[in-house]
């Protein structure tokens, strides 16, 4: 059972108002609690890799090491790929610009996405003289005629685009990468760039579809788009070139802390379960949590008091977990 976003809240009021300390806003501890969500979700990480480096007690409900999965297993996710086709646009030339075409409108073509392309004509419903790549479109050949229609006439352009590897993209939720499987079977064995040229060298080494391997990295869309986006995966042997054959378990990033509200007759925020998002993390980080968004309560309104109080808190229980 989820942590009660609006628990936490009235909590760090009552907290707050008690010596007439201050307030918090919806909106200020709506981004607090992210934060703080945020702080103790990325500290199990780390508290994993300090757990499996010490030894462990075999008592069911202190064995640290299967606690802190616990906690991750929340977020635990299994899904599937997507593929993105091979073929980014680089460059375009109009061959014969047709007419009827409205200016500086969006355009798809046959032969791939389309998306993207901007036609640029003279005047409004002119002649084509140009198409701009906003984005550079996908599933194209190195060199590729196609034809633009929607105007008066059509127009035939010349596609010039690089032709990389075929690439999955991850699901859209991932924040940290586990497993890569292959046809739900075997695992994938994660390389570098540099060590899949080694191991494609030689034939012993080869990758193949009972020892396949996978790059992680941010696919390239060349001079046309950016380099910015998720990293995706790149599959070898590059026979493999179905998204339903790969699948990834990963771990999700938790959704962002809303306290939701409408306004009551007199003005005053009331609490909308409707409209709230929940905290995600297990209800025994409940104590966790309002300390942490304590000390930022205190920062917000300036009681140094607070912050110490709180931060000696916080300090106090982490050292008993973990020492």
């Amino acid at each position: 059972m989820a942590i009660n976003v609006n628990t936490v809240y009235q909590t760090v009021l009552s907290i707050l108002n008690k010596e007439q300390r201050g307030y918090m806003t919806p909106d200020e501890f709506n981004k607090v609690a992210t934060q703080v969500q945020l702080e103790i979700f990325e500290s199990y990480f780390n508290d994993l890799n300090q757990q499996l480096r010490v030894p462990q007690t075999n008592v069911e409900y202190a064995d640290r090491q299967k606690n802190v999965d616990e906690c991750l297993a929340i977020f635990k996710q299994f899904g599937n790929t997507f593929i993105t086709p091979a073929g980014r646009v680089l460059t375009l030339t109009v061959t014969n610009g047709g007419t009827g075409h409205s200016n500086g409108t969006n355009v798809a073509t046959s032969g791939g996405d389309g998306s993207g392309l901007t036609v640029n004509t003279t005047t409004s419903g002119g002649v084509i003289q140009s198409v701009t790549i906003a984005n550079g479109a996908s599933g194209y050949s190195a060199t590729n005629t196609v034809t633009i229609t929607g105007g008066t006439t059509d127009a035939v352009l010349t596609i010039n685009s690089v032709n990389p590897d075929l690439y999955f993209s991850v699901p859209n939720d991932l924040y940290k990468l586990g497993t890569v499987i292959y046809n739900n079977a075997v695992e994938l064995q994660k390389v570098n760039r540099n060590e899949y040229l080694y191991l494609n060298a030689s034939l012993l080494t080869k990758p193949t579809t009972d020892f396949p391997v996978y790059i992680y990295e941010r696919a390239t869309q060349g001079t046309a788009g950016n380099n910015t986006g998720s990293p995706h995966l790149y599959i070898y042997p590059s026979s493999i070139a179905s998204a339903n054959d790969i699948k990834v378990s990963y771990i999700r990033k938790p959704s962002d802390i809303v306290w939701g509200f409408s306004i009551g007759n007199l003005g005053q925020y009331l609490y909308s379960s409707n409209v709230s998002t929940q905290f995600e993390l297990i209800e025994s980080e409940q104590t966790n949590i309002i300390l942490r968004i304590l000390a930022y309560a205190g920062i917000i309104i300036k009681d140094p008091q607070i912050v110490q109080v709180a931060a000696q808190a916080v300090q106090s229980e982490q050292i008993n977990s973990k020492s």
